[in-house]
C-alpha cells in the first residue's frame, strides 16, 4: 500500500466543480434516491443474514453444538464501487463472503447456492466456475 498523493483537503473551486458536474449529471438519472439507498442496503442486511444462518446450519451439520454454532460468526464485506461509494443506479454490488475455516469453499458453492435459490427475491442464478456466484435480486432492478 503506497502513501497518498496529497493529504491537502478540497479547495473551494473543487467544490464548486463538483457541485457543476452533478448538476449537469442529474438529467442522466444516474444519481439513486434516497429509498433506492435504503433498499440496497435492506438487501445487503438480508444477505448477511442469510450467510450468518447458513454458516450455523451447516456448522451443526458438521456435528458442532448448536451453542457453539450460533457463536462462529461470518459476514458479507462489500467492495468496489459501492463500498466506494461511486455506484450509479442500478449498479451491482460487489461482496465477499467470509466465514470460518470449516466452512469449505465447495460448500459455498452448493448448500449456500441451495439457500439463494429458494429466495424468492433471487431471479438469475449463476455460479461461474469456482471463483464466484452471481445472483439477481428483483427488487434491485
Amino acid at each position: 500500500m503506497t502513501s497518498a498523493i496529497s493529504l491537502a483537503g478540497p479547495k473551494q473551486i473543487d467544490h464548486q466543480r463538483t457541485t457543476e458536474l452533478q448538476l449537469v449529471l442529474v438529467p442522466y438519472n444516474v444519481f439513486e434516491t434516497d429509498e433506492e439507498l435504503n433498499h440496497r442496503m435492506e438487501i445487503l442486511s438480508k444477505l448477511n443474514s442469510l450467510v450468518k444462518e447458513w454458516i450455523r446450519d451447516s456448522s451443526i451439520k458438521r456435528n458442532m453444538p448448536p451453542n457453539v454454532a450460533e457463536q462462529v460468526g461470518g459476514k458479507i464485506y462489500t467492495f468496489g464501487s459501492y463500498r466506494l461509494g461511486v455506484h450509479h443506479k442500478g449498479a451491482d454490488i460487489d461482496a465477499l463472503c467470509v466465514a470460518p475455516r470449516h466452512i469449505d469453499r465447495s460448500d459455498y458453492f452448493t448448500s449456500f447456492f441451495e439457500v439463494l435459490k429458494q429466495q424468492n427475491e433471487v431471479t438469475d442464478l449463476r455460479v461461474s466456475g469456482m471463483c464466484s456466484c452471481k445472483f439477481y435480486a428483483t427488487e434491485l432492478l
